[in-house]
């Protein structure tokens, strides 16, 4: 068993996401100090591989995060990918589909992003919220989006025997600490920016919400694209345990330099 299995999602599991804590900070090393610090070991052990993946050039990782407003997308790719190469990483946010969008099949804008052989991508949303939003706000009716869940593992499955390792991460926080994070937002006006009337009307959906990513998470998470749900309440913890996942995954795919070219050892430099 490996540190992130605590998080991991089991194929075919049904989750109550009523019934998963976000506030505990089960397996970190200890408070919030020690934690910080363990972390900042992991991010230079993911800056390390991720250096090898970019020069190995074979391989991808994409990163899904998914999660209620507020929960902390933004900020985990802000911290946990601090210190990797900018050239070998590249961040989406996929906000309403464009018309273009809406005139292809709903995974059309997703192919466009995804990850170059040596990348590491990350959806800020992504394909999710075509059995999310569009389930919650009733967008389009049950008959095309419930189909859609075996035609999102079938996609997963394709990218994963192409090369790329996918990682999906539900952000889980209570709706409390929403609460708490919407009036920090409001009263920062350096922040004022990142609150929307829209994220009030959503809210009021909180527990179809709840109902659609689960049975998204439920119906999605496959031995080589597993969801993890992060509690996510203390950023300090969802930080650490992204960063233990990525670092592991990573581990796992245990990307190599390539070998050097023959002869550069009789190369002199004058």
């Amino acid at each position: 068993m490996t540190e992130s299995d605590r998080w991991r999602v089991k194929p075919h599991t049904k989750i109550d996401l009523a019934g998963i804590a976000t506030d505990t900070t089960e397996g970190a090393p200890g408070g919030k100090d020690e934690t910080k610090e363990a972390t900042t070991v992991l991010l230079e052990r993911l800056a390390g591989l991720q250096a090898r993946l970019w020069a190995e050039h074979r391989r991808s990782l994409l990163v899904v995060l998914q999660a209620m407003d507020a929960a902390g997308k933004d900020g985990t790719v802000k911290h946990v990918f601090t210190g990797v190469n900018p050239m070998g990483v590249r961040a989406v946010a996929f906000k309403a589909p464009s018309q273009a969008d809406l005139d292809h099949d709903f995974l059309w804008r997703i192919q466009r992003e995804l990850p170059e052989r040596g990348d590491i991508g990350i959806f800020n949303r992504s394909h999710y919220e075509d059995v999310l939003i569009v389930r919650v706000e009733e967008l389009v009716p049950e008959s095309v989006w419930r189909p859609r869940y075996a035609t999102i593992r079938a996609f997963e499955d394709h990218l994963t025997e192409e090369g790329t390792t996918i990682v999906k991460l539900f952000l889980h926080i209570s709706k409390e600490e929403q609460a708490e994070r919407f009036k920090a937002r409001l009263k920062d006006p350096t922040k004022n920016w990142k609150f929307s009337v829209a994220d009030v009307d959503v809210r009021k959906r909180w527990d179809d919400y709840q109902i659609a990513y689960a049975e998204a998470i439920h119906r999605t998470s496959t031995e080589g694209a597993p969801w993890y749900v992060i509690p996510a309440d203390r950023k300090w913890y969802r930080d650490f345990a992204v960063a233990t996942i990525l670092v592991e995954t990573l581990e796992r795919m245990d990307p190599q330099f390539p070998e050097a070219a023959p002869g550069l050892d009789h190369i002199k430099i004058v």
